[in-house]
C-alpha cells in the first residue's frame, strides 16, 4: 500500500471514523500516537513509516491531517464521525459560504436543512468551485449558498478547521438558497 492516495484514505478512515478497527486509541482531541499507528497498521498488513506519514500529511491537497508540534501524534483536522472535541474556536464567517451536494438530496435538504449526517459538523467552503467538486462526488452537483453572516448574527457558531473548511452544527433551511445546478 505505497500509493499516497491509498495511505491518505487509510489514515482518513482510521483517524476520522474507526481507530478501533486496528486497535488505535485517540485522545479526546482526536490525536493518536504515530509510533503506535505504524505498529498497529503493520499488524493489519498496511506498511507505514514515519516518513511516509509525514509525506502524506505534507502533500495532501486537502490538508486533512495535522502532526503535533512535538511530532509524536497525528489527527484528522475535520470530518470526524466519531466523537472528538477538537478545540475549534468560534469565528466570524464570511458573508456567504457554499455547500456542494447532489441534486437527489435537495428535497431532503429543503425539508430538514443541512445536517451532519453521521459527522460532527456540516462542512462548508468559501468558494463555489470547491462546492461543485464536493457535489460531484455524490452525483449531479448542486451548489447551495449559505447566508452565514445572518446565521452568525442570529447566534449560530462557526468554526474553521486547520485546512480552511468551515464548520457549523447545522444550517436551517431559512439560510439556504440554490446557487448553481451543474
Amino acid at each position: 500500500m505505497k500509493d499516497k492516495v491509498q495511505i491518505s484514505r487509510f489514515l482518513s478512515y482510521i483517524l476520522r471514523h474507526s481507530p478501533e478497527s486496528i486497535g488505535l486509541s485517540l485522545n479526546k482531541q482526536g490525536w493518536g500516537e504515530i509510533s503506535t499507528l505504524i505498529q498497529l497498521a503493520q499488524k493489519q498488513g498496511t506498511q507505514l513509516t514515519r516518513k511516509l506519514i509525514e509525506d502524506v500529511v505534507e502533500t495532501n491537497d486537502k490538508k486533512r491531517f495535522a502532526i503535533s508540534e512535538d511530532g509524536l501524534f497525528i489527527r484528522a483536522v475535520q470530518g470526524h464521525s466519531l466523537k472528538t472535541t477538537v478545540d475549534y474556536q468560534p469565528i466570524s464567517p464570511p458573508k456567504a459560504l457554499y455547500h456542494g451536494t447532489a441534486s437527489r438530496f435537495i428535497e431532503s435538504i429543503f425539508d430538514k436543512g443541512l445536517i451532519p449526517n453521521g459527522r460532527q459538523y456540516v462542512h462548508l467552503s468559501e468558494d463555489d468551485k470547491t462546492a461543485v467538486n464536493v457535489g460531484h462526488r455524490h452525483g449531479k452537483p448542486v451548489v447551495l449558498t449559505v447566508n452565514s453572516q445572518q446565521m452568525f448574527e442570529d447566534g449560530i457558531e462557526f468554526y474553521q478547521a486547520d485546512n480552511g473548511v468551515w464548520l457549523t452544527l447545522a444550517v436551517p433551511v431559512k439560510y439556504l438558497k440554490i446557487n448553481k445546478i451543474q
